[in-house]
Protein backbone atom coordinates (compact mmCIF):
# COMPACT_ATOMS: atom_id res chain seq x y z
CA UNK A 1 0.00 0.00 0.00
CA UNK A 2 2.84 2.53 0.28
CA UNK A 3 4.70 1.82 -2.46
CA UNK A 4 0.93 3.04 -4.05
CA UNK A 5 1.30 5.94 -2.58
CA UNK A 6 4.65 6.35 -3.40
CA UNK A 7 3.91 6.23 -7.12
CA UNK A 8 0.63 8.66 -6.92
CA UNK A 9 2.77 11.18 -5.11
CA UNK A 10 5.50 10.66 -8.15
CA UNK A 11 2.73 10.48 -10.53
CA UNK A 12 1.42 14.07 -9.33
CA UNK A 13 4.99 15.41 -8.94
CA UNK A 14 5.92 14.49 -13.30
CA UNK A 15 2.53 15.89 -14.47
CA UNK A 16 2.55 18.90 -12.62
CA UNK A 17 -0.41 18.77 -11.06
CA UNK A 18 0.96 19.31 -7.83
CA UNK A 19 2.13 22.64 -8.15
CA UNK A 20 -0.90 23.39 -9.92
CA UNK A 21 -3.04 22.78 -6.61
CA UNK A 22 -0.37 24.92 -4.12
CA UNK A 23 -0.57 27.77 -6.65
CA UNK A 24 -4.43 27.57 -6.45
CA UNK A 25 -4.19 27.28 -2.34
CA UNK A 26 -1.75 30.22 -2.32
CA UNK A 27 -4.21 32.76 -4.87
CA UNK A 28 -7.22 31.40 -3.03
CA UNK A 29 -8.28 34.53 -0.14
CA UNK A 30 -7.68 34.14 2.87
CA UNK A 31 -9.84 32.30 5.68
CA UNK A 32 -12.77 34.62 7.52
CA UNK A 33 -12.15 33.99 11.43
CA UNK A 34 -16.50 34.44 11.31
CA UNK A 35 -19.54 35.46 9.60
CA UNK A 36 -19.28 39.50 9.87
CA UNK A 37 -23.00 39.85 9.36
CA UNK A 38 -23.39 38.20 12.75
CA UNK A 39 -22.44 40.40 15.74
CA UNK A 40 -21.45 37.03 18.31
CA UNK A 41 -18.69 36.64 15.93
CA UNK A 42 -17.39 40.32 16.47
CA UNK A 43 -17.72 39.69 20.51
CA UNK A 44 -15.59 36.95 20.44
CA UNK A 45 -12.68 39.13 20.22
CA UNK A 46 -14.43 42.68 21.12
CA UNK A 47 -15.88 40.86 24.55
CA UNK A 48 -15.30 44.02 27.11
CA UNK A 49 -18.24 45.42 28.92
CA UNK A 50 -17.89 48.80 27.20
CA UNK A 51 -18.47 47.16 24.45
CA UNK A 52 -21.09 44.31 24.88
CA UNK A 53 -23.25 46.80 26.37
CA UNK A 54 -24.07 47.74 22.74
CA UNK A 55 -26.40 44.67 22.94
CA UNK A 56 -28.83 46.25 25.32
CA UNK A 57 -29.17 49.61 23.42
CA UNK A 58 -31.70 49.69 20.25
CA UNK A 59 -28.89 50.35 18.39
CA UNK A 60 -28.88 46.38 18.01
CA UNK A 61 -32.57 45.62 17.92
CA UNK A 62 -33.12 43.25 15.48
CA UNK A 63 -36.74 43.65 15.10
CA UNK A 64 -36.25 47.36 13.84
CA UNK A 65 -35.48 47.32 10.18
CA UNK A 66 -33.76 50.55 10.63
CA UNK A 67 -30.86 49.19 11.96
CA UNK A 68 -29.98 46.68 9.83
CA UNK A 69 -28.44 44.12 12.59
CA UNK A 70 -30.15 41.40 11.24
CA UNK A 71 -28.89 41.50 7.94
CA UNK A 72 -25.53 43.04 8.67
CA UNK A 73 -24.52 42.78 12.38
CA UNK A 74 -21.81 45.39 13.33
CA UNK A 75 -21.29 46.54 9.75
CA UNK A 76 -24.32 48.29 9.85
CA UNK A 77 -22.32 51.31 12.17
CA UNK A 78 -18.95 50.39 11.40
CA UNK A 79 -18.69 49.20 7.48
CA UNK A 80 -17.12 46.07 5.42
CA UNK A 81 -15.50 44.64 8.15
CA UNK A 82 -14.18 41.04 5.78
CA UNK A 83 -10.44 42.11 5.70
CA UNK A 84 -11.07 43.37 9.20
CA UNK A 85 -11.96 39.69 9.94
CA UNK A 86 -10.00 37.40 7.83
CA UNK A 87 -6.65 35.90 8.98
CA UNK A 88 -3.68 37.69 8.77
CA UNK A 89 -0.10 36.24 8.52
CA UNK A 90 2.30 36.45 11.53
CA UNK A 91 3.54 40.49 11.53
CA UNK A 92 1.10 41.78 9.67
CA UNK A 93 -1.05 44.33 10.52
CA UNK A 94 -5.26 44.00 10.85
CA UNK A 95 -7.08 45.77 8.08
CA UNK A 96 -9.88 48.18 10.11
CA UNK A 97 -13.27 48.27 9.93
CA UNK A 98 -14.45 51.08 7.13
CA UNK A 99 -15.59 52.84 9.77
CA UNK A 100 -13.85 53.61 13.07
CA UNK A 101 -14.97 56.05 15.98
CA UNK A 102 -12.72 55.67 18.50
CA UNK A 103 -8.89 55.12 19.32
CA UNK A 104 -6.03 55.31 17.54
CA UNK A 105 -6.72 55.18 13.64
CA UNK A 106 -9.81 56.89 14.08
CA UNK A 107 -12.02 58.18 10.85
CA UNK A 108 -12.39 61.88 10.10
CA UNK A 109 -15.46 63.29 11.73
CA UNK A 110 -17.37 63.76 8.55
CA UNK A 111 -17.42 59.72 7.71
CA UNK A 112 -18.56 59.34 11.38
CA UNK A 113 -21.38 61.64 11.31
CA UNK A 114 -22.56 59.99 8.21
CA UNK A 115 -23.15 56.72 9.51
CA UNK A 116 -25.43 58.48 12.32
CA UNK A 117 -27.22 60.77 9.94
CA UNK A 118 -27.65 57.73 7.65
CA UNK A 119 -30.57 57.01 10.28
CA UNK A 120 -30.90 60.12 12.28
CA UNK A 121 -32.77 62.09 10.32
CA UNK A 122 -35.68 64.89 10.86
CA UNK A 123 -37.12 65.99 13.80
CA UNK A 124 -34.60 67.29 16.58
CA UNK A 125 -31.50 66.58 13.87
CA UNK A 126 -33.08 68.51 11.11
CA UNK A 127 -31.40 71.39 11.74
CA UNK A 128 -27.66 69.78 11.80
CA UNK A 129 -25.92 70.65 8.79
CA UNK A 130 -26.19 73.98 9.70
CA UNK A 131 -25.86 73.85 13.51
CA UNK A 132 -22.96 75.59 14.95
CA UNK A 133 -21.31 72.07 16.16
CA UNK A 134 -21.02 70.57 12.73
CA UNK A 135 -19.92 73.47 11.43
CA UNK A 136 -17.18 73.22 13.86
CA UNK A 137 -16.68 69.48 13.27
CA UNK A 138 -18.13 68.10 16.31
CA UNK A 139 -18.46 64.27 15.89
CA UNK A 140 -21.93 62.90 17.49
CA UNK A 141 -19.19 60.30 18.99
CA UNK A 142 -17.61 63.41 21.17
CA UNK A 143 -21.04 63.72 23.08
CA UNK A 144 -22.71 60.18 22.84
CA UNK A 145 -22.02 57.15 23.59
CA UNK A 146 -23.25 54.93 21.25
CA UNK A 147 -22.63 51.45 23.23
CA UNK A 148 -23.71 52.69 26.36
CA UNK A 149 -27.25 51.44 27.45
CA UNK A 150 -27.77 54.83 29.23
CA UNK A 151 -26.07 57.80 27.52
CA UNK A 152 -24.78 60.12 30.00
CA UNK A 153 -25.60 62.51 27.61
CA UNK A 154 -29.79 61.83 27.45
CA UNK A 155 -29.76 61.77 31.15
CA UNK A 156 -30.49 65.18 33.35
CA UNK A 157 -28.27 64.55 36.05
CA UNK A 158 -25.24 63.55 34.10
CA UNK A 159 -25.71 65.66 30.45
CA UNK A 160 -24.08 68.98 31.67
CA UNK A 161 -20.76 67.46 32.27
CA UNK A 162 -20.69 66.70 28.65
CA UNK A 163 -21.22 69.92 28.08
CA UNK A 164 -19.08 71.49 30.39
CA UNK A 165 -16.66 69.79 28.24
CA UNK A 166 -16.47 72.07 25.67
CA UNK A 167 -18.54 75.48 27.18
CA UNK A 168 -16.41 76.06 30.13
CA UNK A 169 -17.76 79.86 30.37
CA UNK A 170 -21.50 78.31 30.98
CA UNK A 171 -20.32 76.07 33.53
CA UNK A 172 -18.38 78.69 35.62
CA UNK A 173 -21.85 80.89 35.38
CA UNK A 174 -23.42 77.91 36.54
CA UNK A 175 -21.48 77.85 39.93
CA UNK A 176 -22.43 81.43 40.87
CA UNK A 177 -25.15 82.03 43.45
CA UNK A 178 -28.19 82.77 41.37
CA UNK A 179 -28.32 79.74 38.36
CA UNK A 180 -30.73 77.87 37.10
CA UNK A 181 -30.57 73.86 38.47
CA UNK A 182 -28.62 72.50 35.99
CA UNK A 183 -26.01 71.52 38.19
CA UNK A 184 -28.20 70.16 40.71
CA UNK A 185 -29.85 67.79 37.64
CA UNK A 186 -33.35 69.37 37.74
CA UNK A 187 -32.98 70.50 34.93
CA UNK A 188 -30.44 69.93 31.62
CA UNK A 189 -28.87 72.26 29.06
CA UNK A 190 -31.26 71.03 26.48
CA UNK A 191 -34.25 71.88 27.95
CA UNK A 192 -33.57 75.25 26.41
CA UNK A 193 -30.99 74.50 23.92
CA UNK A 194 -31.09 71.97 20.52
CA UNK A 195 -27.46 70.85 20.13
CA UNK A 196 -28.08 69.06 16.96
CA UNK A 197 -29.38 72.76 15.31
CA UNK A 198 -32.15 74.89 15.34
CA UNK A 199 -33.88 77.86 13.22
CA UNK A 200 -33.49 80.24 15.85
CA UNK A 201 -30.41 81.87 17.71
CA UNK A 202 -27.89 79.77 20.02
CA UNK A 203 -29.47 76.85 18.93
CA UNK A 204 -32.44 77.59 21.33
CA UNK A 205 -35.22 75.37 21.15
CA UNK A 206 -38.05 77.92 20.82
CA UNK A 207 -38.11 80.24 18.19
CA UNK A 208 -36.76 83.57 19.68
CA UNK A 209 -35.32 83.97 23.16
CA UNK A 210 -38.43 85.01 24.86
CA UNK A 211 -40.53 81.76 23.40
CA UNK A 212 -37.93 79.59 25.22
CA UNK A 213 -37.96 81.34 28.37
CA UNK A 214 -41.69 81.41 28.30
CA UNK A 215 -41.81 77.99 27.54
CA UNK A 216 -41.08 77.63 31.43
CA UNK A 217 -42.02 80.68 33.08
CA UNK A 218 -45.43 81.39 31.48
CA UNK A 219 -47.25 83.86 33.94
CA UNK A 220 -44.35 86.09 32.36
CA UNK A 221 -46.52 85.81 29.31
CA UNK A 222 -48.94 88.40 28.96
CA UNK A 223 -50.42 89.92 27.29
CA UNK A 224 -50.55 92.88 29.83
CA UNK A 225 -52.58 95.91 30.10
CA UNK A 226 -49.51 97.57 31.02
CA UNK A 227 -46.27 96.07 29.58
CA UNK A 228 -42.48 96.45 30.39
CA UNK A 229 -41.08 96.51 26.94
CA UNK A 230 -37.81 94.59 27.34
CA UNK A 231 -40.21 91.49 28.40
CA UNK A 232 -41.65 91.25 24.94
CA UNK A 233 -38.76 92.28 23.53
CA UNK A 234 -35.84 90.05 24.89
CA UNK A 235 -35.47 88.90 28.58
CA UNK A 236 -31.60 88.74 28.36
CA UNK A 237 -31.78 92.39 28.49
CA UNK A 238 -32.16 92.18 31.82
CA UNK A 239 -31.31 88.22 33.19
CA UNK A 240 -28.27 86.37 32.52
CA UNK A 241 -29.33 82.75 31.50
CA UNK A 242 -26.08 80.94 33.27
CA UNK A 243 -25.90 82.56 36.08
CA UNK A 244 -25.29 85.49 38.05
CA UNK A 245 -24.24 86.86 41.63
CA UNK A 246 -27.46 88.73 41.58
CA UNK A 247 -30.72 87.88 42.43
CA UNK A 248 -32.98 86.05 39.91
CA UNK A 249 -30.30 85.88 37.52
CA UNK A 250 -30.06 89.77 36.99
CA UNK A 251 -27.11 91.15 34.68
CA UNK A 252 -26.73 94.11 37.62
CA UNK A 253 -28.62 94.87 40.91
CA UNK A 254 -31.16 97.55 40.97
CA UNK A 255 -31.38 100.36 40.49
CA UNK A 256 -28.28 100.38 38.37
CA UNK A 257 -30.01 97.63 35.86
CA UNK A 258 -33.36 99.94 35.65
CA UNK A 259 -30.66 103.30 35.09
CA UNK A 260 -29.24 101.32 32.37
CA UNK A 261 -32.61 102.57 30.44
CA UNK A 262 -34.40 104.90 32.93
CA UNK A 263 -33.33 108.29 33.02
CA UNK A 264 -33.72 108.99 37.13
CA UNK A 265 -32.95 113.24 36.81
CA UNK A 266 -37.10 113.84 36.76
CA UNK A 267 -38.00 111.06 39.04
CA UNK A 268 -40.74 111.90 41.83
CA UNK A 269 -38.40 110.44 44.54
CA UNK A 270 -35.89 113.71 43.83
CA UNK A 271 -37.92 116.01 47.22
CA UNK A 272 -36.73 113.11 49.15
CA UNK A 273 -33.05 113.14 47.97
CA UNK A 274 -31.83 112.48 51.78
CA UNK A 275 -30.72 116.54 52.35
CA UNK A 276 -32.10 115.72 55.94
CA UNK A 277 -29.56 113.17 56.69
CA UNK A 278 -26.11 113.83 59.12
CA UNK A 279 -24.44 116.04 57.21
CA UNK A 280 -26.43 117.60 54.65
CA UNK A 281 -24.23 115.35 51.80
CA UNK A 282 -27.30 114.97 49.20
CA UNK A 283 -26.95 110.90 48.11
CA UNK A 284 -25.98 109.85 44.39
CA UNK A 285 -29.23 109.16 41.89
CA UNK A 286 -28.15 105.44 42.77
CA UNK A 287 -28.32 105.96 46.02
CA UNK A 288 -31.81 107.43 45.96
CA UNK A 289 -33.43 104.98 43.89
CA UNK A 290 -31.93 101.85 45.44
CA UNK A 291 -35.23 99.70 45.39
CA UNK A 292 -36.83 100.49 42.30
CA UNK A 293 -38.97 97.07 42.98
CA UNK A 294 -40.21 98.92 46.40
CA UNK A 295 -42.94 100.88 44.11
CA UNK A 296 -42.65 99.00 40.53
CA UNK A 297 -43.28 95.54 41.94
CA UNK A 298 -44.76 94.44 38.67
CA UNK A 299 -41.78 94.50 36.88
CA UNK A 300 -42.51 92.19 34.17
CA UNK A 301 -46.26 93.18 33.08
CA UNK A 302 -49.32 94.58 34.59
CA UNK A 303 -53.26 93.97 34.73
CA UNK A 304 -54.42 96.58 37.53
CA UNK A 305 -56.47 99.68 35.96
CA UNK A 306 -53.95 101.65 38.29
CA UNK A 307 -50.60 100.06 37.19
CA UNK A 308 -49.39 102.20 34.50
CA UNK A 309 -46.22 102.50 36.20
CA UNK A 310 -46.42 98.52 36.79
CA UNK A 311 -46.80 99.76 40.72
CA UNK A 312 -49.42 97.16 41.33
Amino acid sequence: MKRVGILWLLLLLFTGVAPALAQSDAGAPARVLGNPDDPNACLKCHDAPKVTSVLHTAHMRETDARTKVATEGCQSCHGDSHEHMARVAEGQKRPLPTFVFNGANISPVVSRNQVCTGCHQGGAVMFWQASPHASSEVACASCHIAHSARDVVLAKTTQANTCFGCHAEQRAASLKPSHHPVTEGQMACSDCHNPHGAAGPHMLKGGTVVDTCLSCHDEKRGPFLWEHAPVQEDCTICHTPHGSVQASLLKQRPPYLCQTCHDSSLHNSQPFSGASLPGGALPSRQMVLRACLNCHSEVHGSNHPSGVRLSR
